[in-house]
């Protein structure tokens, strides 16, 4: 499992999920109903995509999203 802490890393991950699976941007795009735009931004890391896009993304990459609290020091 990969942490996730900024929109930088979760793009980095979906970029490199994407080129593992052989795919492009705009196939990508296709494949979720989404924009080849939309794609570009969010494996660059823009900070204000919307989510929900995202998860759709990710989703459609057979990747899944989980949330966990952060261990406190100690």
């Amino acid at each position: 499992m990969q942490t996730i802490l900024d929109s930088k890393s979760l793009g980095l991950l979906i970029r490199t999920e994407r080129k593992a699976q052989k795919l492009t941007q705009e196939q990508l795009a296709g494949l979720t109903g989404v924009g080849v735009r939309f794609v570009r931004e969010l494996e660059a890391g823009k900070e204000s995509c919307q989510i929900g896009r995202a998860l759709q993304v990710a989703a459609s990459l057979g990747l899944t999203v989980s949330v966990s609290r952060r261990q406190e020091g100690g």
